[in-house]
């Protein structure tokens, strides 16, 4: 490795701890977890994938402006649940919901609830950065421009990107492709776009894990800073960066069936964040953040 290189790496690493240690300040600094309203509660809820259980007899209240992670071994069941709080299981044919997720005091899964008003209001960045291939700008007008929003649009992309912390740094390209982009840029864009038909919840499964730890530490900057409007919850396998920016932390366990030939996914705990990664309840979760299990 060139001195060069190694420096800066070096230069990242340093960069990134900065950001993380912010980070942690931040979180320390916010509200107790306790004291918030619920913006969703999960009553029982289990999800099925043809004949197999893939999530069992989950419930939990994610609470309003907080981070909420959820986390636990390849396999548990994250990504599903994560799924079901905007009905995104639906798109699956083979996908089925038992239980409630009460949101607003509505039961989601209610049979005169429209789903795709339900993505409207709860948006969703995936773990993959995934912009159109279009401009920047029309990126971020692409869903509001379906949606019918009124309004000066310039002003909506500004505002979504600046919520995002990407204006800065394209305000002078919104006329060139997305795909010319950073990978990390391309990830804020995807916020950016989510943000821009003004939900109030964002969901995001893994959206760093394909990035490296500058872009990492600066979406983590970003999450605390958008819990002062939105609430989020994420799906993270990062065990540090779950401890540095939630405030709430689900562990998830899977559980294998007689035969040992099914594994489901089931809420071992779910508690503060300080609370799962120093003085758990459950050692299964003490096994887990702690390395001593994967």
């Amino acid at each position: 490795m060139s001195d060069h290189v190694k420096d800066e790496a070096v230069a990242q690493q340093a960069e990134h701890a900065s950001l993380a240690q912010r980070a942690a300040e931040h979180r320390r600094a916010g509200e107790p977890a306790a004291e918030t309203e619920p913006i969703f509660e999960a009553r029982d809820v289990t999800v099925f994938y043809g004949d197999h259980r893939a999530v069992t007899d989950i419930s939990v209240k994610l609470r309003k402006n907080q981070i909420t992670a959820l986390i636990g071994p390849s396999g548990c069941g994250k990504s599903t649940f994560i799924r079901c709080l905007n009905r995104m299981n639906d798109l699956i044919p083979t996908a089925r919901v038992e239980g409630q997720i009460i949101y607003h005091e509505q039961n989601l899964y209610d049979s005169k609830i429209d789903p795709v008003q339900v993505r409207k209001r709860i948006g969703m960045v995936f773990q993959k950065p995934n912009p159109f291939p279009k401009s920047i700008y029309d990126n971020i007008a692409f869903g509001p421009r379906v949606m019918g929003m009124k309004g000066d649009m310039d002003e909506i992309v500004e505002g979504a990107l600046k919520r995002a912390a990407l204006w800065d740094d394209v305000k002078d390209r919104l006329k060139t492709n997305a795909f010319g982009m950073s990978g990390g840029q391309q990830q804020r864009l995807c916020i950016a776009r989510a943000l821009a038909t003004e939900p109030d919840v964002l969901l995001m499964d893994e959206p760093c894990s394909a990035l490296d730890p500058i872009s990492t530490g600066r979406i983590e900057d970003l999450m605390l800073e958008l819990k002062k409007n939105y609430s989020i919850v994420i799906v993270t396998h990062n065990m540090q960066q779950a401890a540095r920016v939630s405030d709430m932390t689900a562990f998830f366990t899977v559980e294998l069936d007689a035969g040992e030939k099914h594994r489901t996914g089931r809420v071992v705990e779910y508690a503060a964040t300080d609370k799962i990664f120093t003085n758990p309840d459950d050692k299964r979760t003490e096994d887990y953040v702690t390395g001593k299990v994967g």
